[in-house]
């Protein structure tokens, strides 16, 4: 008799666990589910230790996030290898790394798309993917609701998002290519949520940070139409920037144009090749990220880098059509 108690008393649970996904999934629509979690992500005070997973490579971060008499302050850190660490500031964000100085930019994000998900605006990107509400799971323990975002047109990656039921904060990401494998993934090891910000970020509200830039301050003089252009674009991505700088490292002249759907963004850049140029490409991955370079009849090298199929890099820089001289190619 206990034993039969027992299993009732199993089945029951499992009742419970069920069913209320069901409900959930008829009152919430996919949309609401993701205005939730980007909601919780503007008003809660947390700190979410995660762990991001690509091509076999295991990476510690800590995001800690609050707000301080009406300051939105940000803190992410990477906890293994070489320091780095990213601060924001309302609309403020500094970037430290130990290979080079600290910089701080206007109306920047912090990278990667597991946080640009709970900040870009909703209605654009859903005009891109398709959310589809996928049942619940479990992710540090908790109850989660997961969510899919699918591409509407090819050449694009696919998403699943878990989001903790009783917060609604992003808690796993995993994106996916064409084939449904998984290409990266970020997923939440411990979640800490508070009535009361971190100390941390008192810290952080009057620690010293380097002057806030713009692209103007960055590149102030004026830009010139780029000699090339670029003869295709996957679905739904547009131009959203382009101008000719100096590379960081090398001092090498480069156009540069960047493109974005509203959630992806891809860099392309377009340069003199060597003085022995060989026709030749070729393709890196780390993770979601694809780089496909090439060079062109031309003599020109063709570099895209972006979190896209490899497919979509190598056609975009195939589509490149140069139309005169410039600064930096010819």
């Amino acid at each position: 008799m206990v034993l039969r108690i027992q299993g009732l008393r199993a089945v029951i649970l499992i009742m419970a666990w069920v069913l209320p996904g069901v409900v959930i999934a008829e009152e919430d629509s996919a949309a609401a589910v993701l205005q939730r979690m980007q909601q919780a992500y503007q008003q809660l005070n947390f700190e979410l230790t995660l762990i991001e997973f690509s091509q076999g490579q295991l990476e510690p971060k800590r995001l800690t996030r609050g707000h301080l008499n009406g300051q939105v302050l940000t803190h992410l850190t990477h906890l293994n290898g070489r320091p780095r660490e990213f601060v924001q500031r309302d609309d403020e964000t500094s970037f430290f790394d130990a290979s080079h100085s600290g910089y701080t930019l206007k109306n920047a994000s912090l990278p990667g798309l597991f946080y640009r998900l709970q900040q870009v605006p909703l209605s654009p990107m859903l005009e891109q993917y398709d959310a589809v509400l996928a049942g619940r799971s479990r992710v540090l323990g908790r109850v989660a609701q997961v969510v899919r975002l699918v591409p509407r047109a090819s050449g694009c990656y696919g998403y699943v998002l878990w989001l903790d039921q009783e917060s609604g904060l992003l808690v796993k990401l995993d994106t996916l290519n064409n084939d449904a494998s998984v290409m990266e993934q970020s997923m939440g090891v411990a979640l800490k949520i508070s009535e009361q910000p971190s100390p941390l970020m008192k810290e952080l509200k009057t620690v010293s940070l380097p002057p806030a830039m713009s692209v103007s301050d960055v590149y102030p003089v004026p830009q010139q139409p780029l000699s090339w252009q670029i003869g295709w674009l996957p679905e739904g991505f547009q131009l959203r920037s382009q101008d000719t700088h100096k590379l960081p490292i090398t001092e090498q002249p480069v156009d540069y144009q960047m493109l974005s759907n509203g959630l992806v963004d891809v860099s392309v850049y377009m340069a003199r090749a060597g003085n022995n140029p060989e026709m030749h490409q070729q393709l890196i991955r780390q993770g979601a990220t694809h780089m496909f370079s090439l060079v062109n009849p031309n003599q020109v090298e063709i570099t895209v880098v972006g979190a896209v199929p490899a497919d979509t890099a190598r056609r975009i820089a195939e589509s490149i059509v140069h139309n005169g001289a410039s600064t930096s190619a010819p």
